[in-house]
């Protein structure tokens, strides 16, 4: 098949989705410089060529309650994207992340003889396995962004391709604490710890106050240390600042966002799980993970999953390289004692960054490209 004038579906359903999106088109279009690209998408993969079906906004629901009122909206959506592409058949369509609205149309869009291709493998490894199956029936080839999550797709004899994490292309190998103080404008005299509490109401709601006594008896510890607290949007911004009312004496510096000049910026980082502490192992800055949840959810979740760890440098390591505090393990004392000796440059703590500095390395693949390639090389061989 000749690569001039390749027509390409794609969907992304959010900002991050947009975002990878828009690098795989700058790589396609390299090699296939007049590529027609529909589907949905936001402004980035709009400025690289996609004419877009409807806005992405429409698509980007969180939670549970919210896209169950959204469900018919979403699901007139989905059919008529479907009919746009049956009734004009991309040479393949991606589907980025969003995958229970992507899985879904890639399964119908595959039964109807298009080549079809996922970005970003839903936890399969960690929960839900059940739905392997779903895929096998909804794509040509999954793009994952973790090398260990390719063993579950070849076991099943689904086509995968590791391609990279982007962050690990974006953050480099390096970098400097004391540019990101100076340019946050906090003093760079003494140990700074990172506070990120996470960016829903209910993680804040559960682990900030949590983090605000543990830093309390880091300080009392150690009165040279101070903290960096970014908030993720003004409603959290909001409720930390209510919260702080509870510690006039501790020296923190409450910020509106850059959370990953905070993380920069600081010696050590006290987070919850999930794709912060990629960006504090990325940025080469020791951590204890810390996460709470409501009762009922700890149960099912603990029950339901497949995985030993929960903080992405630990699954990446298949072994414990940071603390992990949850549930009931979580509390002041235990994040203070596990943070104090991390503030010391030890040997361990060297060695936990050269484990840091080699993951890095591993990931760093030219994400975009190697998604680019991986897709060309699918329809050659189709």
């Amino acid at each position: 098949m000749a690569l001039s004038g390749l027509r390409i579906g794609i969907l992304a359903g959010e900002a991050s989705g947009d975002i990878l999106g828009s690098r795989v088109l700058v790589a396609l279009k390299q090699q296939v410089p007049d590529l027609i690209v529909e589907g949905i998408g936001g402004p980035l993969m709009e400025a690289q060529g996609l004419e877009s079906l409807y806005p992405m906004e429409r698509l980007a629901v969180m939670g549970f309650v919210e896209p169950l009122k959204r469900l018919p909206e979403l699901l007139r959506i989905r059919r008529a994207v479907f009919e746009h592409f049956r009734a004009n058949p991309p040479d393949i369509f991606l589907g980025i992340d969003s995958p229970d609205f992507n899985l879904h149309l890639e399964e119908k869009l595959r039964h109807i003889g298009i080549t079809t291709a996922h970005l970003v493998s839903p936890s399969v490894w960690a929960w839900r396995q059940g739905r392997i199956k779903k895929i096998k029936r909804s794509v040509d080839l999954m793009l994952c962004l973790f090398p260990f999550e390719t063993a579950i797709y070849e076991s099943n004899n689904i086509a995968v391709s590791f391609v990279g994490h982007p962050l690990a292309d974006e953050i480099p190998e390096q970098s400097s604490a004391p540019l990101a103080r100076q340019n946050l404008g906090v003093g760079q005299e003494g140990p700074v710890v990172g506070l990120l509490p996470g960016s829903r109401g209910g993680e804040v709601k559960l682990l900030a106050p949590l983090f605000l006594q543990a830093a309390r008896l880091l300080w009392q510890e150690n009165p040279s240390v101070s903290f960096l607290l970014p908030a993720a949007n003004d409603a959290r911004y909001q409720e930390v600042e209510a919260l702080l009312q509870g510690y006039p004496e501790l020296p923190l510096t409450l910020l509106k966002g850059r959370s990953r000049e905070v993380l920069a910026a600081a010696d050590v980082v006290m987070l919850s799980s999930g794709t912060a502490t990629l960006e504090a192992l990325l940025l080469k800055r020791p951590m204890v993970v810390a996460y709470r949840m409501g009762a009922l959810s700890w149960f099912l979740i603990s029950r339901l999953a497949k995985t030993a760890y929960v903080a992405l440098p630990n699954v990446l390591a298949q072994r414990q390289l940071v603390p992990e505090l949850l549930q009931s393990g979580a509390t002041a004392e235990a994040l203070a004692s596990t943070c104090q000796p991390l503030l010391q440059d030890s040997p361990s703590r060297q060695h936990l960054l050269q484990e840091f500095s080699r993951i890095h390395a591993g990931l760093r693949c030219s994400s975009a490209a190697r998604s680019a390639a991986a897709l060309l090389d699918l329809l050659a061989h189709k």
